[in-house]
């Protein structure tokens, strides 16, 4: 606590900063200290109780957009984050992840399995989740490395960091996401290290995972499918991914040579987890969720406001399911 100064002087700068709304540079001159004690005293003023800071009631969610798509799509869960107006890019996903994280929390069981994937929107949302707070659980990576280089948005990255976070064990998937054929494939999946993560994708109670567009894919991004590579699957009726697994605009995994080449869980498998939950900010990839719903590959999806409406913007098919969620508590 900042005890040098008296309380005369701490009221005198708070008075004059708060109420009055004078600069900083005037409080300093005034009270007759340096400009960078101002900061100093204001901060005393707070500790000692002189200042009491409140925050008008504030919804960080857009209950309408939320219960929209939960009818119209047929979805468990959805949480819609307000944003600042223009955000993109790493602000967009940084909102969404400080905002989500706290009531994705509650999603996630305190123990038994819990299978993790890569990507930005996941780390911003992984990054912000509580620490300490008593859960104990198995942390499955569920794909292999997207390419020699471990970037922090990895699952490899993200599960240590859980497990630094929460406590527990992590069981890491030491392949590539893609072998060069399914020889090659079922050869790793012989060994032992590898089978044992297999297994335990059986026994996931939650999953987090983001959803891959065809046009913003991280796979071309980091070399290791080409632009023609994406077109053939677009071909084939692929219109999104998840976890290196290409699925149709029904949620069905396209029948194509990369199936039998990619290293992950899969998506009858992630069908059967009870919680699975989406962080996915934007409008850019809304074609690619409503596919996954219709898939039932998800059952919570983290969104902002841009992403929600692009996503209502599309009809679901006939016939799409509901999916089995409770509805999250705020």
């Amino acid at each position: 606590m900042n005890s040098r100064y008296t309380d005369q002087q701490v009221r005198f700068a708070a008075k004059l900063y708060y109420v009055d709304g004078v600069s900083q540079t005037e409080v300093a001159r005034l009270v007759q200290v340096s400009q960078a004690k101002v900061s100093r005293l204001l901060a005393a003023a707070r500790e000692r109780g002189i200042v009491r800071i409140t925050v008008d009631a504030y919804e960080p969610r857009d209950d309408e957009l939320e219960k929209e798509i939960r009818d119209v799509f047929g979805l468990g869960n959805a949480i819609v984050v307000k944003t600042a107006p223009g955000a993109s890019g790493d602000v967009l996903r940084a909102t969404v992840g400080h905002i989500g994280a706290q009531y994705v929390a509650a999603l996630i069981p305190d123990s038994g399995v819990l299978a993790i994937a890569g990507g930005r929107a996941v780390r911003e949302l992984c990054e912000r989740l509580p620490e300490r707070d008593g859960r104990r659980l198995t942390i499955v990576q569920a794909m292999g490395g997207i390419d020699s280089g471990v970037n922090s948005e990895d699952a490899i990255e993200l599960g240590r960091s859980l497990v630094q976070r929460w406590g527990g064990f992590f069981m890491t998937l030491s392949t590539p996401a893609f072998v060069p054929n399914k020889r090659t494939r079922d050869s790793f999946l012989g060994f032992k290290q590898i089978h044992a993560v297999w297994d335990r994708f059986t026994q996931a109670g939650a999953a987090l995972v983001g959803i891959g567009a065809m046009e913003a894919s991280a796979f071309v991004a980091r070399g290791v499918l080409t632009t023609q590579d994406i077109e053939d699957l677009k071909k084939h009726g692929a219109v999104g991914e998840i976890c290196g697994r290409f699925f149709d605009k029904n949620g069905s995994e396209c029948d194509t040579p990369w199936r039998e080449r990619v290293i992950s869980i899969g998506l009858a498998g992630l069908r059967q987890i009870p919680q699975v939950v989406a962080i996915v900010p934007g409008a850019e990839r809304a074609h690619a969720v409503a596919a996954a719903i219709r898939g039932r590959l998800i059952k919570t999806l983290v969104t902002d406001e841009t992403g929600a409406r692009a996503l209502l913007a599309l009809k679901p098919a006939r016939g799409a399911g509901r999916t089995s969620s409770g509805k999250t508590k705020k």
